[in-house]
């Protein structure tokens, strides 16, 4: 078949062919891209509900990290919280030590009330461990000094002066450089010009005992003395002069009080003695009463057997009448009646 180029319908019908073969090829394509668009759209859809999802997933765990981080730093807060208080409690106390240490400072720096703070514990050892009759307070001699404490020991050894006012200016000077020599001289010469002052105002012959202790406030100063200045407590000894702290001085009124409970149970001996005499005396008053009892207890133990036999027999005499046996019963020997003698 031979097409006839020159022919219009030909032509037309050739450019018609093209043209549908051309419209077919554009179709096919854009059909392709719309079903590749559609794939594509799809993929989307999917990468955006997976995206979505992680979205999501990353803010619950963003969420519950937050919300762990915050019940953290609360809980945190509230430690901090509480040891700020805690904190600020102890610097309170701590202020109030320091003010403590520092009135502490200041009595120890002024020798009356030194020696008021050294008679406060002096104070509190005595009266808990002697009666209250058995010393006294700022007690006045005849030589006119007054005693810390004086207690009333018998005759011998007699009246024992207790003094609380001991030197801490030079102790308190050795502390702050123990290797400084003068400060070691000049706390001997201290302690020694206090015990031979003891001596000379408290230990009167015909008055007080032949011996005073010196209290010290402190166990610290006591162990300086004995360990450190051995010489100066020999010294105190041959003075009379015993030196006592918190503990000692608690030990020395034990034996005091001991001593002075034998001695009132012997002033009291005299006393007890008629008190033990009268004792037997009613104890021999007693006995006799209870031998006078017992001779009424046996004396109304035979009455009562009398009754009861006397009461055994009118019950058989009673049986007897009511069965009607008025058979005669032998006659028995008569009882001798009882006659109660005393």
């Amino acid at each position: 078949m031979t097409l006839n180029l020159a022919d219009p319908t030909t032509l037309a019908a050739l450019f018609g062919g093209i043209v549908l073969l051309i419209l077919l090829a554009v179709l096919w394509s854009v059909t392709s891209r719309l079903r590749d668009l559609t794939h594509a759209q799809a993929q989307l859809t999917g990468g955006l509900a997976g995206l979505t999802q992680a979205h999501h997933r990353a803010e619950t765990q963003v969420g519950a990290a937050l919300g762990e981080s915050a019940a953290r730093t609360a809980q945190t807060l509230g430690a901090l919280q509480e040891r700020l208080a805690v904190i600020d409690a102890a610097q309170q106390k701590i202020e109030a030590l320091s003010g403590d240490v520092l009135g502490l400072q200041d009595i120890l720096s002024n020798k009356q009330t030194r020696g008021a703070f050294g008679e406060i514990q002096l104070r509190d050892l005595v009266t808990k461990a002697l009666p209250p009759d058995g010393f006294t307070w700022q007690a006045q001699l005849s030589n006119g000094r007054r005693a810390d404490c004086l207690i009333h020991m018998p005759d011998p050894p007699g009246p024992l002066v207790i003094d609380a006012k001991f030197p801490l200016e030079a102790y308190e000077a050795l502390i702050s450089d123990p290797k400084d020599a003068r400060a070691v001289t000049a706390f001997r010469a201290s302690v020694r010009t206090h015990i031979r002052a003891i001596a000379d105002r408290y230990i009167l012959p015909g008055e007080t005992a032949e011996g005073a202790c010196l209290f010290l406030p402190s166990e610290a100063i006591y162990a300086e003395l004995h360990a450190n200045h051995a010489e100066v407590v020999r010294e105190g000894f041959a003075l009379r002069v015993w030196i006592v702290s918190p503990t000692t001085c608690m030990a020395t009124l034990n034996t005091l009080r001991a001593i002075l409970k034998d001695h009132r149970m012997r002033e009291q001996a005299g006393e007890i003695r008629q008190a033990l005499a009268a004792l037997h005396r009613d104890v021999e008053l007693i006995g006799e009463r209870a031998a006078k009892l017992s001779t009424h207890f046996d004396q109304a133990r035979r009455d009562v057997e009398g009754l009861t036999v006397a009461a055994e027999r009118a019950g058989k005499r009673a049986d007897k009448l009511e069965a009607f046996d008025f058979a005669k019963e032998p006659e028995r020997p008569r009882l001798a009646p009882v006659i109660r003698r005393g």
